[in-house]
Formats: C-alpha cells, structure tokens, sequence
C-alpha cells in the first residue's frame, strides 16, 4: 500500500507542476485541483499524518455528493496524472484505475444557433448603437466566435501581434494549458481588415498610441470579457433567444457550439468520415481530448441523423458482394 503525507502530496505537486510547466503547458486549472486535493488531505490527517493514497483519493473524489460526472472525471484526471508522475520515481506506487471516475463525456447539451439565427445576431450587432459597445467592434467579434469557435475569453483577449491577416492566422496563447494556431478564411480577413482600419481611425480620433489589444470600446479601452459578455447578452434578449433576466437561455459560448456543430453537418453533407475528422476539429478548438469533441456529434437531431444514414450506407457497402 502506498502511503502520503499532505507535506509529501504538496512537494510531489510542486516538481509535477515544474515538469509540465517546462514542456510549456501552463497547467493553472490543474494546479488548483492539486491543491485542493493536497489541503483536503491536510485537514482530514493533518500536514504529516501518514494516509492511504487510494484511501484519500476516494474520500477526496466523493467529499461533495451531487457533483457532475464530467466535473468528477476532469478533476480525478489530474489527480491520476499526478499518481502517474509519482510512479516515476516509485515503481510500486498507487495509481487508481479509470473506473474509479468512469464518466467522463458531459451529458450537457447546448443551444446550437441556426444559420438565420446567427444572421440576424449579426444584424442587429451590426445596426447597434451603445455608449461603449460600437457596432463594427461587435460585428467583429461576433464573427470571429462564429466563424472560429474560439472561446470568449481567447476572442476578447486577442492581441494584434497575435493576428496575422496575411498568411489569415489567429495565434492563441496558452489558452486552457495549451497554445494554438488558428487559420481563418479570407472573407473572415477581409471583415478583420475593415475593422482594424475602423479601429486605426477611432484610435486617430481619440488621440490614443496603438494598444496591444484588438477588441476596443468606443474610448479605445481594451474591452473586458465581462462587457463584451455582456452587450451579446443583450443582443441575444432583443431577439427573444434569452429571457428578459437571469442566466437561462442562449450564450455567449453559444457561438463556439454552432461553429462545431455546423462545421460536422456540413462535412456530413458532404459524405466524409465525421469520426475521422474529429481529431482535427478537437485540436483546432483547442480541446484537452477528443471527449470534449464528441458530444457535438448528439448536439441536434439532424446530425444525428446524417451521421446514421451515413453508417448504414457504409454498413450496406461493406455487405454487398465484390
């Protein structure tokens, strides 16, 4: 049986950290897990009190009842990777088996705008008027959820060294651990281009030296994730995807769900293997795993049914006589 201390956990977490920080992951999420798991132990055993790791590990994983399955995996999947990394230096000690937290794909199912829904979103923000929030600034964040699927946060914190129209990249850093490149399409260039000059000329109006940031408000502020948040809200009340108040409804992440879920339908259309191109939809969203992918495969009953009708047809292929 392998036995810890909460002294040891905390040691054994800070050289885990320096060894995934050195392959530049920066592991924030992970980290906090991490300590939680290691203050959980402190104050059931105190700091140096000697404890069964698979005794705490299973204390730890059920110490609030009621959580989600897929809150329960990702949190006992750090703690795994960190028994993983211990073992490096221990042959024979614990790493607790995937069945301990076997449920790891979210049961969540989200609001997939349609292709008019996303149009009249992006017609109103178009047309929109607002103290701080300016409509060619909307417009283009809202077409760079759309047509990209990053997430809020990567979008609003985009930096213009991290934006390069010519080769159409967008360069993503360190989001969720990891760092990516992201291509765009021309059309989605041409629209960045009219906005940066919108914005080179608010900048000349203002009176302002160029900002790092991409995404401005009207007095050339960096935008915060709260407003943009905020003002798409907002739109999405004014076109009844959202009740007048509380946190029900359409939101802003909605985009990042559309841009998957129509990028799969239409390579179902076109007859390709969805599963085969699963992997580079999961990397191009940045995603942890493949698992965070595939629930977009149950996401609205017309892809799953493009996906069957085309299993069935390859079933039916693989039948028939050469």
């Amino acid at each position: 049986m392998t036995t810890v201390t909460a002294s040891q956990l905390a040691g054994d977490t800070q050289e885990f950290l320096r060894f995934k920080r050195a392959m530049g992951i920066t592991y924030w999420r992970g980290e906090f897990v991490l300590n939680s798991f290691a203050r959980f132990v402190a104050q059931r055993w105190g700091d140096h009190g000697e404890v069964g790791l698979d005794d705490a590990i299973m204390r730890w994983c059920a110490r609030i009842a009621g959580r989600k399955a897929v809150t329960l995996g990702n949190e006992f999947g750090v703690v795994r990777q960190l028994c993983l990394f211990r073992r490096r230096h221990d042959p024979t000690s614990y790493v607790p088996e995937h069945a301990l937290a076997p449920i790891k794909e979210s049961t969540f199912l989200p609001y997939i705008f349609s292709h008019e829904e996303v149009r009249q979103i992006l017609a109103l923000a178009t047309s929109h008027h607002g103290r701080f929030i300016w409509a060619p600034m909307l417009r283009a964040l809202i077409l760079v959820l759309y047509c990209t699927g990053l997430r809020l946060g990567e979008a609003v914190r985009l930096r213009m060294a991290d934006i390069d129209l010519d080769r159409g990249i967008l360069n993503i850093p360190h989001s969720k651990g990891r760092a990516r490149i992201v291509a765009i399409r021309p059309d989605l260039v041409a629209e960045l281009r009219t906005y940066l000059a919108e914005r080179q000329r608010l900048l000349r109006e203002r009176r302002r030296p160029q900002p790092e940031a991409c995404f401005l408000r009207l007095d050339a502020s960096p935008l915060p994730i709260g407003s943009a948040s905020n003002a798409i809200c907002r739109l999405l009340r004014q076109l009844g995807l959202k009740p007048p108040s509380g946190r029900v409804g359409a939101r802003p992440y909605e985009f990042r769900h559309a841009f998957a879920v129509h990028r799969l339908t239409a390579w179902a259309n076109e007859g390709v293997d969805i599963h085969a191109k699963l992997p580079l939809l999961s990397a191009y969203l940045g995603h942890q795993n493949i698992i965070g992918t595939e629930v977009y495969l149950k996401a609205t009953p017309q892809l799953l049914e493009l996906a069957s009708s085309r299993f069935e047809q390859h079933l039916r292929n693989a039948r028939s006589p050469q």
